[in-house]
């Protein structure tokens, strides 16, 4: 997930975040309280998809439902009190992601971040349940880990870099 701050003087600010669902979510603020959210592809960025505007009222009801303040999911409750520190992460081997081509052996994921690869989800939907060290990652898989925060700072860097 990739964040993008950019001030926009005399107008307020715009976030960008790359979803792993390969869209951009952009939201600007507005220095009058309005915030525009938009939507786009990542190949392009600058063609909304989709639109919407809210005043600072409705952004602060949106964000206390999206933050969870008014829903909590009864699963998302038995997974955190379940796992304690730790985290699952899904990861989109993209074009910039160096691991394409390697195995989990190679790679030596666990030895060097602690952080466990569960599954494996290629772009052909064929499942890879607990894969073992001979596992070959292919562009376009879906990554699935487990490991604390900073087994998964590790884990990420390891993917993006191939080494």
């Amino acid at each position: 997930m990739n964040l993008k701050e950019t001030d926009l003087p005399g107008i307020g600010k715009k976030f960008s975040m790359e979803t792993r669902s390969g869209k951009n979510l952009n939201i600007m603020i507005r220095d009058d309280g309005r915030r525009e959210l938009s939507h786009s592809d990542l190949d392009n960025p600058d063609e909304p998809i989709s639109m919407v505007t809210l005043d600072d009222d409705e952004a602060k009801y949106v964000s206390a439902i999206i933050g969870g303040a008014t829903y909590k999911p009864t699963a998302l409750d038995n997974i955190e009190v379940a796992l304690g520190d730790l985290i699952i992460e899904w990861y989109r081997l993209d074009s910039k992601y160096k691991a394409i081509g390697k195995t989990i052996g190679d790679l030596r994921i666990r030895q060097r971040s602690g952080a466990t690869v569960i599954a494996v989800i290629e772009q052909n939907h064929s499942k890879h349940i607990n894969p073992g060290p001979d596992l070959l990652f292919t562009s376009g898989a879906l990554v699935v880990v487990l490991g604390e925060r900073l087994h998964q700072q590790q884990i990420q860097q390891i993917l993006l870099n191939g080494e």
